[in-house]
């Protein structure tokens, strides 16, 4: 199953080059997942309830054509890859135009926490469900060892030795 959302193009969501602006994609995918998640019972109430919270961990994007103010955009979210305990979670997006077009691809990669003890959690099951339903013929099961393939990893510095 895919989910889809729509969004109309404001001019606060452009940027210097009159297109949809870097900064906005990651605020639609984040919108297309929180209207996911709302359709799916499992909006900022229930989440509150529940003592958990997703957080994105790492997200990227590949971009195919142009998109301008007051353009529709159909914003698609499915699940790519998931821990067997659904606490490890990867979203792909793609944005459309009404006619089909194929504009831009991201994939965001996350885990469930416990907002209270700020630590990575297995959801309740009523997250897992609703998170089956969206996986793709290809999903791949993830671990934590997934995140140590992701592109970056921490790299601290001296504050002492800064201008």
């Amino acid at each position: 199953m895919i989910f889809y959302h729509k969004f109309e193009v404001r001019w606060s969501d452009l940027d210097a080059n009159k297109h949809l602006a870097n900064s906005s994609y990651v605020q639609f995918c984040a919108q297309t997942r929180m209207a996911f998640m709302k359709q799916e019972k499992m909006g900022v109430t229930q989440m509150s309830r529940w003592g958990i919270g997703p957080v994105i961990m790492h997200e990227r994007f590949s971009f195919f054509k142009e998109i301008f103010a007051d353009q529709v955009v159909i914003v698609s979210l499915e699940i790519d890859g998931c821990a067997e305990d659904s606490s490890i979670y990867r979203f792909v997006h793609k944005f459309y135009l009404p006619d089909g077009s194929h504009c831009a691809t991201s994939e965001a990669t996350g885990v469930w926490i416990d907002t209270m003890l700020r630590k990575m959690t297995t959801p309740p099951d009523d997250v897992m469900e609703a998170m089956n339903k969206y996986k793709t013929p290809d999903t791949i099961i993830l671990t934590r060892e997934d995140f140590k393939k992701l592109p970056f990893r921490p790299e601290n510095i001296d504050p002492t030795k800064l201008n």
